[in-house]
């Protein structure tokens, strides 16, 4: 017996990204080729590059990555926002969903801030969202949040959006400084 996928095919994929509303001054909305150079900034900053480990981009290299996102959201893969001033501006920070799993109903959210994000709440606020439209709009079973474990901000944000930690898997990221163990959150549609 085959079991029906928990989210159909084509439920991302029939309907353009959408900009979702947050409370305060940020939104999220689909990155844009202009935004290039807030992902170049993001390449540098020493707390982004420790706990995401993104490789170093050209502004080139930057906008092809957006345009990535974009397929990918097209293909049913990921849905990748900016956290961005609601009046307009370039973004602060990303979040998303990524390691979609469609048929099993799972995927796992991503985020990180800018310093000129940082410090307001902002992220908490921006993966409630997410997490909202991840079980109500698209249809996911479960979402997980992973992060190392000596990064105690990921940590509150993820406790704070209602992801409770489920447990710590041992040596399962490797950073620039070693072997992290890190924590596991998760959330469930039905909670």
């Amino acid at each position: 017996m085959t079991l029906p996928p928990v989210v159909p095919p084509g439920r991302m994929s029939a309907r353009p990204q959408p900009v979702l509303d947050l409370p305060g001054p940020f939104l999220l909305r689909p990155w844009t080729p202009y935004d290039a150079p807030a992902l170049v900034e993001s390449c540098h900053d020493p707390d982004i590059r420790h706990w995401n480990r993104p490789p170093m981009l050209s502004p080139a290299e930057a906008v092809a990555r957006i345009e990535r996102w974009q397929e990918r959201w097209h293909t049913e893969h990921a849905a990748i926002w900016a956290v961005a001033p609601a009046p307009g501006g370039p973004p602060v920070g990303l979040i998303g969903v990524a390691d979609l799993d469609l048929p099993a109903g799972s995927g796992e959210i991503l985020y990180w801030l800018l310093p000129a994000g940082r410090g307001t709440g902002v992220m908490t606020a921006a993966t409630d969202r997410v997490g909202r439209w991840a079980f109500e709009e698209l249809g996911l079973h479960r979402l997980r949040i992973t992060h190392s474990v000596a990064n105690p901000a990921s940590c509150r944000v993820a406790t704070k959006a209602g992801f409770p930690l489920e447990g710590t898997m041992r040596g399962a990221l490797l950073h620039a400084d070693g072997w992290h163990d890190e924590h596991l959150h998760a959330r469930l549609s039905t909670d």
